[in-house]
């Protein structure tokens, strides 16, 4: 393994409140563990990841929604306090695309990919995606931008007995509104409620045809375009289990070749001209054997440790070995390899074993024990106030009971959250940030 130049930290950025996000951890144990001094900046004082011990520093982040402005001014105060300019790996979609946007202002702070202007809004937007898979000859889903309810409802009635209804820029999304980026509809009346919201989700709805598959049917290539245009710490995996089921994050994967995959998502890649990491989801049409491409997320998956490989190469290992002027060496596929999130899949985690393809957990670590220790004992209070109280007095044991003993938070790098409150339907820029 290319040994990274540990002279250069690494500052890894996520603007959504997620304490579970499992790539997060992933991403700081990866760096740590190769000698890379993480920064996270990110609202994770209370989850298991801020235990870790490969975790340097937690810095305050942005406010969700916070304007580019505000952004530039957290990452640039964490800028001042490290010792040279830091390799910056955004997690989360609106983190990927303002850093995107802010790349020059950005740029003698921080290492990024150089990538034209606009690239990532574009893939990330679902609705300017469906092109540029029709340009690059890349299976997509059959999609429909409607611009009345009138034209919804017509869509859905073409395209069912089901389809999918889509947020263009699921990003701008305003919290606590109860929308979803995704959902079925299967009636002409449910689209036409949904198009009626536009205003309020701040971005365009499509609708989009139904792919049908079987089981076994959905899967994802991840990787990193280096400065060159070459593809490295590349791989391609099937979702062998999902929460919630068929629709959701990957619990179980599986690294599985599958060349016709890999060649897909390269010819989509060079197209477009993409640098940086990526995460593409795919669908497996039932009916006609072709992969669609349903997403394009610009930053890690959250499964991403799926693909380390033989000498322990990942897509975030890839970036810092690229930006820092390091060579990135040939991947070593490990097919048969496992990822499980525990929490979501229990028993598959209690498994042995099955030798000599390796399986990693998104928590647990021999060498790094306290966040999987804490994500459980937080995951067992969060499952109990899902339940509301309907588990019997008797079966709430003191594991139930038992508080989670974080650190304290690192010194604040941002004053208090600014007072007030965002105007609904306010709408979303092209960064992904609430105007």
């Amino acid at each position: 393994m290319q040994r990274l130049d540990t002279r250069v930290p690494a500052v890894l950025l996520r603007t959504d409140r997620n304490s579970f996000h499992h790539g997060t951890l992933g991403a700081v144990r990866s760096l740590g563990r190769a000698g890379v001094e993480v920064h996270l900046v990110a609202d994770d004082a209370h989850a298991p990841v801020s235990r870790s011990r490969y975790l340097h520093r937690l810095h305050r982040p942005p406010r969700p929604g916070a304007p580019l402005t505000e952004v530039a001014a957290v990452l640039r105060r964490v800028a001042a306090d490290l010792r040279a300019p830091a390799v910056l790996i955004p997690l989360d979609d609106a983190g990927a695309l303002a850093v995107n946007t802010l790349r020059s202002e950005l740029s003698g702070s921080y290492l990024l990919p150089e990538m034209a202007d606009g690239t990532a809004e574009s893939v990330a937007d679902k609705a300017v995606l469906a092109r540029l898979c029709a340009s690059a000859g890349v299976p997509h889903p059959r999609t429909e931008l409607p611009r009345s309810a009138g034209q919804a409802a017509d869509a859905a009635r073409s395209l069912g007995p089901t389809a999918v209804a889509k947020w263009s820029r699921p990003w701008c999304l305003p919290r606590g509104a109860g929308l979803h980026s995704t959902v079925l509809v299967r009636s002409p009346h449910e689209a036409a409620a949904l198009f009626a919201r536009g205003t309020e989700a701040g971005c365009p709805l499509l609708i989009q045809a139904f792919v049908a598959a079987e089981g076994g049917a959905d899967w994802f290539v991840h990787g990193y375009v280096g400065r060159d245009g070459r593809l490295h710490a590349a791989g391609t995996g099937r979702k062998l289990s999902a929460w919630p089921r068929s629709a959701g994050i990957t619990v179980r994967g599986e690294w599985t070749p599958n060349p016709a995959l890999e060649e897909a998502a390269a010819r989509l890649l060079t197209r477009i001209g993409y640098r940086g990491v990526f995460d593409l989801d795919f669908r497996e049409d039932a009916a006609t054997g072709a992969y669609h491409l349903l997403d394009f997320n610009p930053r890690p998956g959250a499964q991403f440790r799926l693909f380390a490989d033989a000498a322990d190469l990942d897509v975030v290992r890839a970036q810092h070995l690229d930006l820092t002027g390091r060579p990135v060496p040939p991947s070593s596929p490990l097919p048969g390899r496992t990822f499980v999130v525990e929490n979501y899949a229990p028993l598959s985690a209690l498994r042995p074993v099955q030798r000599p393809a390796p399986r990693e957990l998104a928590w647990h670590a021999d060498d790094d024990r306290a966040p999987g220790q804490a994500m459980r004992r937080l995951w067992s209070r969060h499952a109990l106030g899902k339940l509301g109280g309907r588990v019997p007095r008797q079966l709430r044991g003191p594991w139930l009971r038992v508080p989670v003993r974080l650190p304290k938070p690192a010194p604040p790098v941002l004053p208090g959250p600014a007072s007030g409150r965002e105007e609904a339907g306010a709408g979303c820029d092209g960064a992904g940030r609430r105007r």
